[in-house]
């Protein structure tokens, strides 16, 4: 049976010397393709590259970019570190969490959001800053943090 990202990890092998090389790209193609990296998901990586299982989970596990949970349609990844804790990320987490019922951490009771409070997203200069999914978001501010995340529907 061919797996469901065969095709698309044909195109990310041949960029590399080495189908192991892929690793990376490949499991960010499977969580992009299934939300996230079930067991089954890093299963189906292990296959197509030839690499063993636990090599997969372990780089899996290693990188905080890959989930392991299922999670919302809409990833909020809100930085609260120091230069974005200072310019309000806090009150901003407290907004998410009333507006939308979810907790860090979690996934809102519809599945909208899930949020995912990140360490340094490395946007010092325009805090507090966010990701929603792949998007960036900068100079957050209590007013115009709920018009950006009713953008995503």
């Amino acid at each position: 049976m061919k797996s469901q990202i065969a095709d698309e990890l044909e195109c990310v092998k041949a960029k590399y010397p080495a189908e192991r090389a892929a690793l990376l790209p490949a499991l960010y193609l499977a969580q992009r393709k299934y939300g996230w990296l079930s067991a089954e998901a890093m299963d189906e990586v292990s296959r197509e590259l030839r690499v063993p299982k636990a090599t997969v989970r372990g780089v899996a596990t290693f990188y905080a970019m890959y989930r392991h949970k299922q999670v919302g349609r809409n990833v909020i990844q809100l930085c609260t570190n120091v230069s974005c804790m200072i310019l309000g990320a806090e009150r901003l987490v407290d907004i998410i969490r009333e507006k939308y019922g979810v907790e860090p951490g979690g996934t809102s009771a519809d599945g909208r959001f899930s949020l995912v409070i990140m360490e340094c997203i490395g946007a010092c200069g325009t805090a507090p800053a966010m990701l929603v999914n792949t998007d960036f978001h900068e100079s957050l501010t209590q007013e115009n943090i709920v018009t950006i995340l009713e953008g995503y529907r």
